[in-house]
């Protein structure tokens, strides 16, 4: 059940998009840090039993360049909400006001946070093991 004034109103249709990017990056951990991690600290078998568990982890890793645009899109898609967001008005009464700011406040730190997971995911994906 929605609660007038909170649920509605011009922030609110700028969190799906971090909450996607945060899905999105969150995904690239899976497909390439965690595997890369994990074989990194000895634990190879604990990783062949993750994917023993979880076959989708090997179709992820199989498609990482795809993976990785499509959460760079939502990534940007995100920021460019975030941008947008910035400048729009939060309602006067003081409850409401306090909830709008502590939405835009999280919204950014869940941006902030997709950018950093993302930029983790990729240096295990790409930069790493061009090193190596």
């Amino acid at each position: 059940m929605s609660r007038p004034g909170l649920d509605e109103g011009p922030i609110e249709g700028h969190r799906t998009p971090a909450a996607l990017a945060l899905l999105a990056s969150a995904s690239t951990l899976l497909c390439c840090a965690l595997p890369a991690l994990l074989v990194s600290i000895g634990a190879g078998s604990a990783l062949v039993a993750l994917t023993g568990a979880v076959p989708q982890l090997v179709w992820l890793s199989e498609r990482k360049d795809a993976l990785f645009a499509v959460s760079a899109v939502l990534l940007l898609a995100g920021g460019a909400a975030q941008w947008r967001a910035r400048s729009l008005p939060c309602p006067i009464d003081p409850g409401l006001a306090r909830t709008c700011t502590r939405a835009r406040r999280t919204s950014a730190f869940t941006w902030a946070a997709s950018v950093v997971i993302w930029i983790l995911g990729a240096t295990f994906a790409y930069v790493l093991p061009a090193l190596g």
